[in-house]
């Protein structure tokens, strides 16, 4: 609605601008705010007040001018002029009537599907093969994963990359050390190894520090791995597979859509680094400084304003992140004909984006159609402010903080509901912890550090997983209390709706606002918007369900008009949380 608001007074504004009104240049951004008394109608505008200068105009005057160049349309009932000259709009009942329809009839619940699909690329989770997945990779995984599920429910075609590390100096190290462990010990002992990738990490760096022989062994092997030799090769694709595994074990954890078909790691481009070099030459973009291969750009200078550069080649030949990643951006817009790429990555990363973006389109390899966007985040730190550590300072596991999870939640709705039996405790552990661990992180602004705290991210009370979860529940009840499944009202439940109460109104007006929270969350990348929708929601449907009796009323027609209102805010629930990556429950 606040778009359709938007559009109808832009189109006032233009005409306003013709007519001399309103001198040519006036286009300040129109705002539309929800407004919090409902006698003053449902949107407001203080754009009357922000052109009246200007235009040379008292307020009111030009709001009663704008007022009277806007366009008709079925979604406003009236508009009204409020205070010093804010226009206020009320939103028509008919309109929101056929809204709520429309969306209860569609499984897309009417939310608006693009007119051209985009292909869009989301690099995101990207975790070193070389160790095991860790809380750092959390945010990146989660954060993707719901854009990734919100973009393809819009329609649009998506391209996930796990962009996973599986190449460079660490590997002659750790191929080494296997190479060594399958010499000393049976397949059984070295499987149980490599099932703590972390522990095979440290032991292979321990030898590397401690013995020269064994360094140098690595080192040959890093020269043969990246000469294709085949023992090597076979070495690293045993390795990399055992390590992939471990990150699918975590992914079906966290019940992220990644698999095994969108890994495309560094290895991936090795063969065109030497390409992207040559290319970047040709293209007048390189310089040599010491013996390294750079790019220097007049955009990007340090604090004693001198061009940084863009390493593409080192001296000693070896290639770097931005060679790779210039590969990356070549393939995913050429070869998967990406119109948008979106980075989920640490925003600590933020310069080297910007650099290498200006680079790709300098050289040629992104054309200017393409959207390239760095979608950064903070950090999840510990209750001192840090990033999250163990209590020794280690880097804590992501299966651990899982395994966690699932554990406190257990203990919490056994608390709750000793009655159950415990598979069925269980199940709902699972979606409760793992949903707590992701919501708390996806509820947060993407660009902001939060602090990580089990027993606020497990409480039933405020903006938490446990909380919608349980909403959900109270809604779904509802239906079983009636013998009614949720896919039978549309079609054993009829009638108009019929919204007479301040809470049902509320209730109304906020479900049709779906589709606009969706294209909020799609377009820039950030999940909480939809988390506080959803938390929204639920408070509004607790007032409802505390005001609005719906199997208890006697009039039938009224009962029919809730039914379908509750029904339609289970579907809506059910479908955000969904697109968050958590897991609704019947009860809990």
């Amino acid at each position: 609605m606040k778009d359709r608001l938007i559009s109808l007074i832009e189109h006032a504004l233009d005409t306003l601008r013709d007519n001399g009104t309103l001198p040519g240049d006036a286009r300040p951004p129109v705002q539309i705010d929800r407004t919090k008394d409902k006698s003053h109608g449902d949107f407001a505008t203080n754009i009357a007040l922000m052109l009246a200068k200007p235009a040379g105009l008292k307020p009111r005057d030009l709001a009663q001018s704008l007022i009277e160049a806007l366009p008709d349309d079925p979604a406003v009932a009236k508009v009204e002029i409020a205070g010093p000259g804010f226009i206020n709009f009320f939103q028509a009942a008919q309109w929101l009537n056929g809204q709520l329809e429309a969306a209860l009839d569609d499984p897309y619940l009417a939310v608006p599907r693009p007119q051209h699909a985009q292909t869009v690329v989301v690099d995101y989770s990207s975790p070193n093969l070389a160790k095991e997945m860790h809380v750092g990779h959390l945010r990146s995984t989660i954060i993707g994963d719901a854009v990734v599920r919100t973009l393809s429910f819009l329609g649009h075609k998506v391209v996930p990359q796990n962009h996973v590390g599986d190449w460079g100096t660490q590997f002659g190290m750790l191929l080494a050390y296997l190479e060594e462990q399958k010499d000393q010990e049976s397949g059984e002992q070295l499987n149980r190894e490599l099932g703590d990738l972390e522990n095979f990490y440290r032991a292979a760096k321990q030898r590397f520090d401690e013995s020269p022989e064994f360094a140098d062994r690595a080192r040959a092997l890093v020269v043969k791995l990246q000469s294709g030799d085949d023992y090597c090769l076979s070495l690293w694709r045993e390795f990399n597979q055992v390590s992939l595994s471990h990150c699918d074990a975590v992914y079906r954890r966290l019940g992220v859509t990644l698999g095994p078909d969108d890994v495309r790691g560094e290895s991936a481009y090795n063969d065109d680094l030497a390409r992207v070099v040559a290319d970047l030459d040709k293209a007048g973009l390189l310089t040599e400084d010491q013996g390294a291969q750079c790019v220097f750009l007049d955009e990007f200078k340090n604090k004693d304003g001198d061009p940084l550069p863009v390493i593409v080649r080192k001296a000693d030949g070896g290639y770097l992140y931005a060679t790779t990643d210039l590969a990356a951006l070549r393939y995913r817009a050429g070869t998967l004909g990406a119109d948008r790429i979106l980075y989920f990555v640490d925003q600590r990363q933020a310069l080297h984006f910007q650099q290498i973006f200006t680079v790709a389109r300098r050289a040629g390899f992104v054309g200017e159609g393409v959207d390239l966007a760095h979608m950064g985040f903070g950090t999840m730190n510990g209750p001192d402010g840090r990033p999250f550590k163990t209590r020794d300072g280690g880097t804590v596991k992501l299966i651990d903080l899982l395994d966690e999870a699932e554990q406190r939640a257990y203990d919490l709705v056994r608390s709750k509901n000793s009655d159950l039996e415990d598979g069925e405790l269980r199940d709902i552990a699972r979606s409760v912890g793992i949903g707590a661990v992701k919501y708390a992180d996806l509820s947060k602004n993407r660009s902001s550090d939060y602090i990580f705290d089990f027993n606020q991210m497990l409480s039933f009370d405020g903006n938490t997983a446990p909380y919608l979860l349980y909403a959900y529940t109270r809604v779904v009840s509802v239906f079983r209390k009636a013998g009614l499944a949720l896919d039978q009202v549309q079609s054993q439940v009829s009638g108009d709706f019929q919204l007479e109460h301040d809470a049902e109104q509320a209730l109304a007006a906020r479900l049709v606002q779906f589709g606009e929270v969706i294209g909020q969350v799609a377009d820039k990348g950030q999940p909480h918007f939809l988390c506080a929708y959803l938390y929204d929601l639920a408070g509004l449907f607790s007032a409802f369900y505390e005001h609005c009796p719906i199997l208890a009323v006697d009039d039938p027609a009224i009962r029919a008009s809730r039914l379908k209102l509750a029904a339609l805010t289970a579907r809506t629930l059910s479908r955000g949380l969904a697109l968050l990556g958590l897991t609704p429950l019947e009860r809990m």
